[in-house]
């Protein structure tokens, strides 16, 4: 069967054709939105809806054309209906909704997060159940128990911020080029001096949870003291401190959730997870507790179709249906995933 996958939550445009008999992705088409709104420090949403609105079709034709197929090869469309920014979603699904109703095929609505929790099985195909899957990115930070494809239960998120988008703030307090995580990451890595102590959120409740507004917070405050005081600022410094404690956040809270659940095995997925510092603290982590932690490959790790396209796959095969009537199907901005 082929699959088309169409995902346009945020300001990526997104199209790639999945092949569900050999688990082959044909073809995966990105059409970045980083140089609209990188002068603004943040995603615009009307921004993003008008560019998704030029590029959709352009990128799905481009996507049929790397694949080598026609629309009439088609078989059924995946499509993700949210969570994400309503203008830019239902920009995705009028035009996943206009292939599917024009070949008469199968339209699947598909969780964006449920997206990337299965982006790692694209190159980890064998990947065990059960297991925890990390979703962290620019708008999610959330641990989930992962059954199968379509058993998924959330055992902990984020208080605040999610991850990514602190990364984005810091980094744009510093000065640095949008987006923050990756030049941040880029910064932190010439340093090898001493490091700045950040201060790590504390619960009082039970559970495992994220939060990342008060690093925030601690990491301008001290940025902003430093200038006003004309006290030199080592941008190195400020990235490989503020860095090292957002990983150590993620680590001890993911990890402590895998022993909480008995897992063997975790995955880590989304924006953030294609950074390397992060990948290599993990693995030594997994190393240390004799566990096993798979990452999507980097260029699964930000938004993307294939992973759509291979969730629509694997929920037409556990549940053995299709949306039918599909008309009267919606975006919405916020819906939870998992109980």
């Amino acid at each position: 069967m082929l699959i088309l996958g169409v995902e346009t939550s945020c300001d990526d445009t997104c199209a790639a054709v999945y092949r569900t008999d050999d688990a082959q992705v044909l073809s995966s088409v990105v059409s970045s939105q980083e140089a609209v709104h990188a002068k603004y420090g943040g995603i615009v949403p009307e921004l993003a809806s008008r560019r998704h609105l030029e590029c959709i079709l352009p990128v799905i034709e481009e996507a049929l054309a790397q694949a080598r197929i026609g629309v009439e090869q088609l078989e059924a469309v995946a499509v993700t209906t949210g969570p994400g920014l309503i203008g830019s979603l239902l920009i995705g699904l009028s035009a996943a909704k206009a292939i599917a109703y024009a070949r008469s095929i199968p339209l699947v609505p598909i969780h964006h997060l449920q997206g990337h929790l299965l982006s790692p099985r694209l190159n980890h195909p064998d990947l065990p159940y059960p297991h925890l899957g990390l979703v962290v990115s620019g708008g999610h930070s959330a641990l989930y128990r992962v059954d199968s494809p379509d058993r998924i239960r959330r055992i902990g998120e984020t208080r605040d911020d999610a991850a990514g988008e602190a990364f984005d703030k810091v980094g744009k307090v510093l000065g640095l080029p949008y987006p923050g995580g990756p030049n941040i990451e880029k910064e932190a890595r010439g340093w090898q001096g001493k490091r700045i102590r950040f201060p790590k959120p504390r619960f009082k409740t039970e559970g495992f949870q994220f939060s990342f507004s008060g690093l925030k917070t601690a990491a301008t405050q001290y940025i902003l003291e430093r200038r006003e005081s004309a006290d030199p600022i080592d941008i190195a410094q400020v990235c490989f401190s503020f860095q090292e404690t957002v990983i150590e956040i993620l680590a001890e809270q993911s990890f402590g959730a895998m022993e909480a659940e008995g897992l063997q095995a975790m995955t880590v997925c989304g924006g953030v997870a294609a950074n390397g510092t992060l990948r290599e603290h993990f693995q030594k982590m997994a190393k240390k507790y004799r566990k096993c932690v798979f990452f999507a490959e980097r260029k699964y790790c930000t938004d993307n179709a294939a992973m759509i396209a291979a969730a629509g796959a694997a929920q037409m095969m556990a549940r053995n249906d299709s949306i039918g009537d599909f008309l009267g199907l919606n975006a919405c901005a916020q819906v939870p995933l998992g109980s």
